[in-house]
């Protein structure tokens, strides 16, 4: 995708500064509901950060909306996905793009993701709710757990509590493919203001 075409999209760090001004929120109010560092929230909202799927959550919530106040993500028709039709989609034009794989039905409390991560990525470090499930499809990534460096090769996973602090990046030279499970809640929420999504398609150009 080129430049011009990512910076005609919806930006999220606008939307975020004004869901919490309309909220009469501070920043420091905000990073206290969502366990989002103040430092961190300001740079999301100044465009000089793209936070990952997992921690736009955590601010959404803190928000009092779901993701979906945020990132219009293609949604599946039904049950079941197929490869070559399933939906895709990266924030902000970030340069990690997500394959949802998981659908939405009353009671529904998992997530799934295929995530396609690119040489030299790094997570921020996030905690929350919950529980996850990482397992590599393809590659190589370091899992940080608590400060603990895990290195995880193809057909390895780990399980964690979503409340110890974590974080993971690419180090290698080669792009990384990652089964991401879990029970953090993403897009049941009112679904508002933006579209910030773009198709994986056209973010391989």
């Amino acid at each position: 995708m080129s430049d011009a075409a990512l910076q005609s999209s919806p930006r999220i760090g606008p939307l975020i500064r004004a869901r919490r001004r309309r909220l009469g929120l501070t920043l420091q109010t905000l990073a206290d509901r969502s366990g989002v560092s103040v430092g961190y929230l300001s740079q999301v909202e100044r465009g000089n950060a793209t936070p990952t799927l997992g921690t736009l959550a955590q601010i959404a919530r803190a928000l009092d909306v779901g993701v979906d106040y945020f990132v219009a993500a293609p949604r599946p028709a039904d049950a079941v996905t197929r490869a070559a039709t399933r939906p895709r989609f990266s924030i902000d034009g970030s340069s990690i793009i997500y394959e949802r794989l998981s659908a939405e039905f009353p009671g529904s409390q998992m997530s799934a993701f295929i995530l396609h991560v690119p040489p030299g990525f790094r997570s921020e470090t996030m905690s929350h709710a919950g529980e996850e499930i990482v397992h590599v499809l393809e590659g190589s990534v370091v899992q940080v757990l608590e400060g603990e460096e895990i290195r995880m090769h193809a057909g390895d996973s780990l399980h964690y509590r979503g409340n110890r602090p974590h974080g993971w990046y690419n180090d290698s030279d080669r792009p990384a493919r990652l089964l991401w499970t879990g029970t953090l809640e993403l897009f049941h929420g009112p679904t508002g203001a933006g579209t910030v999504v773009t198709i994986a398609r056209d973010a391989r150009k």
